[in-house]
């Protein structure tokens, strides 16, 4: 009850705020009230949708729910700054003795809110709906062994198989995986959004992953609220490697490739044992191990990836924003937002996300596949 009430007030305000433009066309004005209206009902229901049973009908108010509430945001976001604009004009005009026609302004950029509060929406359902690209990036290795000149990585992170995300979008992530021929696929954590009982067949075509040297999998911060010692067991049938603040050694012809995994940055809240300790991951590793590549969900782990010696870290976690204006926050709890970047000696690359979350909307912050292929510096 209290989202629901909050709900309909903030909705009222926009209601408040935009409905007076559109008095010109009384039926263009009561369709946006009647949106307005069905969408502050259904927002709490998409906020809530892990809550409700299973069936084609609640995951359709799911889905309309998420749907509001990527259209509410803009709604929310755009207002504020129509408001604040408008304030800006009136001062000017008192204070600069200005003849702006603050009537006419107010009318049409009501109706641009609306206009362009839908169309982002439209267009943000259509690119997070897409099966995501393949994105290649060349990370620059000093002293790569000419064994590993040109090892591939293929990283997924940030699917959130859930409410919205099925069997079906998992599919064709894992055939356009497949088609990258890499030497090994790693999953960065995030890759459910609910129980094991509710979502085994849709995160089932994990298993159709193929590389060289097997998929391995490390827990982002959605494992732990969905479970996570249930995941990791149903992963590991699945055939995926979880690491766990651990090390496996890689063959590649004379050379050897250390790929290390730690837990999610936050895992100790959920259960103090499995504290994220890049550190423990490095334990017994040995010398001849020349790349040194953790998965770590959090970018925010680098500085102690660093310090710990690895050479490469792959991360998620932020989505790349997934659209404006969240994409200005992500700099006040993770030190990059998306893409490749280098603290000290260590190399980290952070994923955009091969899904989404919440929201089925993304905007400036397209969903990938990364195709990471180790070249000599």
């Amino acid at each position: 009850m209290p989202l629901r009430l909050l709900s309909f007030l903030l909705h009222g305000l926009i209601a408040w705020r935009l409905l007076p433009a559109w008095q010109a066309w009384p039926v263009l004005q009561a369709s946006l009230a009647l949106l307005l209206l069905s969408s502050a009902w259904l927002m709490p229901l998409g906020l809530s949708g892990r809550n409700m049973q299973r069936s084609r009908w609640s995951r359709a108010l799911i889905w309309g729910g998420l749907i509001c509430l990527g259209l509410f945001s803009s709604l929310f976001v755009l207002s504020l700054l129509r408001d604040v604009a408008l304030l800006l004009l009136a001062a000017a005009n008192a204070l600069l003795g200005l003849a702006l026609p603050m009537d006419t302004l107010s009318q049409v950029s009501g109706r641009a809110v609306a206009l362009v509060a839908a169309l982002v929406t439209l267009w943000g359902l259509v690119n997070a709906r897409r099966t995501a690209r393949i994105v290649t990036v060349e990370v620059p290795i000093a002293d790569l062994p000419p064994a590993l000149h040109g090892f591939t990585i293929a990283q997924l992170s940030d699917v959130h198989v859930g409410p919205t995300i099925r069997r079906g979008y998992l599919e064709a992530i894992v055939q356009r995986v497949n088609s990258i021929d890499a030497d090994l696929v790693a999953v960065t954590g995030d890759l459910v959004d609910g129980s094991v009982q509710d979502l085994a067949s849709h995160v089932a075509p994990l298993a159709g992953l193929r590389s060289r040297h097997g998929s391995f999998f490390v827990t982002g911060n959605h494992e732990y609220y969905s479970g996570a010692a249930a995941w990791v067991a149903e992963l590991r049938r699945l055939g995926l490697r979880v690491l766990l603040n651990e090390h496996v050694l890689l063959q590649q012809g004379p050379a050897q490739l250390l790929l290390a995994g730690v837990t999610d940055y936050g895992a100790h809240h959920f259960d103090a044992l499995q504290r994220s300790d890049p550190v423990a991951a490095l334990q017994g590793a040995p010398a001849s191990a020349k790349v040194r590549v953790l998965l770590a969900h959090q970018p925010r782990s680098a500085a102690a990836a660093q310090r710990a010696g690895f050479h490469l870290q792959l991360s998620g976690h932020t989505h790349g924003g997934q659209f404006w204006p969240w994409n200005l926050f992500v700099p006040m709890q993770q030190p990059f937002t998306a893409g490749l970047h280098k603290l000290q000696q260590l190399w980290v690359y952070t994923s955009r996300g091969t899904g989404y979350w919440g929201p089925p909307k993304r905007l400036g912050a397209p969903s990938e596949i990364t195709r990471l292929r180790l070249v000599p510096a």
